[in-house]
């Protein structure tokens, strides 16, 4: 055991390499962030000119670079394959999400990392918003009483270019977050219901998603996802047996980093939230003010890298997205169905 920096570096430089995973490994001491695989000239450049660290070709060519892991931020239908090579080449994985395009390959890729003895966690950076922190605060503390219906939403009005192919469509990106949420809030899923339209009516990515769950702990779930929302709700409206928590927009870890910040420039003002932007514990008439805990994105890397020094469990269980895309998969048929989907 050691106790030295992780070293570890990033397959992808596009949207969410560039902006969310790059800087984030930049600024965690306890990661030794090698450089980009990429094998684009135009991400070439721009990782010499930003990051100024190396590209690599493949992930055989990291590996031999001494790195013991990499994390993984390419479009959706390439984190699978990716994700198995890395693996093989005895490399630690974390996976942005959509982990998977279907639960059968997550499954296939959680039991390929258990037989190898590997690390692989996924990137559910949203278990780490100011406002998901704001509700689990609330409900421990008993101000909420117990949950019984979560309304969520990632909505906006952007129908021109609508979703980007990358995502694999609204239900699997934004999707992949909501249901995770909702898991980790109320836990296993009974029944699954969804809706589902793509752009005109046709055969291409979703861009507007409904999905209704109902948990073993009776407690639902409302998750909506939309490229085409011209009045979206509010972030989260969560209802408990005696009060509700509601908070408007969405936490502003993603647009600081957007903006070229980072925890490393930010220190300890990294994550906090106005107060204009903190939601509301309400009760009928009675509304009171819920001081937003602060948002902590940057706290992933470093429990990532503490796992594999073996002081901490992985930050997130591989087998929860797993189940993620067991709920995913089963929306995706009610929606073709206009049926519910029972799971076991």
């Amino acid at each position: 055991m050691t106790d030295a920096p992780v070293r570890i570096g990033l397959a992808g430089y596009g949207f969410g390499g560039r902006y969310f995973h790059a800087p984030l490994l930049a600024s965690t001491p306890d990661c030794e962030f090698l450089g980009v695989v990429t094998t684009s000239p135009e991400r070439r450049k721009q990782i010499a000119g930003e990051l100024g660290r190396p590209a690599y070709d493949s992930l055989e060519e990291l590996a031999r670079a001494g790195a013991e892991a990499v994390a993984i931020s390419t479009p959706a239908a390439t984190h699978i394959p990716l994700a198995q090579e890395a693996l093989k080449l005895g490399l630690a994985v974390v996976c942005d999400k959509p982990f998977a395009l279907d639960a059968a390959s997550a499954r296939e890729t959680t039991e390929l990392a258990e037989r190898l003895g590997i690390s692989l966690t996924v990137y559910q950076n949203r278990r780490w918003d100011s406002d998901f922190l704001t509700l689990q605060r609330l409900l421990a503390e008993g101000e909420l009483g117990t949950l019984t219906r979560f309304e969520s939403r990632f909505e906006r009005f952007q129908p021109e270019p609508g979703p980007p192919a990358a995502g694999g469509g609204t239900l699997l990106d934004f999707g992949s977050h909501l249901v995770d949420q909702a898991l980790v809030l109320s836990g296993p899923v009974e029944r699954v219901y969804a809706e589902m339209r793509s752009r005109d009516g046709g055969e291409g990515l979703d861009e507007d998603v409904f999905v209704a769950l109902t948990h073993r702990s009776s407690a639902r779930s409302h998750l909506s996802g939309s490229w085409r929302q011209g009045a979206p709700g509010p972030r989260f409206r969560a209802t408990g047996t005696t009060g509700t928590y509601l908070v408007d927009g969405v936490d502003g870890q993603e647009a600081l980093l957007l903006a070229g910040a980072s925890p490393a420039s930010e220190g300890e003002r990294w994550g906090i939230e106005p107060e204009p932007r903190w939601g509301q514990v309400l009760r009928g008439d009675h509304a009171e003010p819920a001081p937003s805990a602060r948002g902590e994105w940057d706290l992933f890397y470093p429990a990532f890298a503490a796992a594999l020094r073996g002081t901490r469990p992985l930050p997130v269980d591989p087998w929860d997205a797993v189940t993620t895309a067991t709920v995913l998969d089963a929306a995706r048929t009610s929606a073709a169905t206009g049926e519910v989907v029972r799971l076991s």
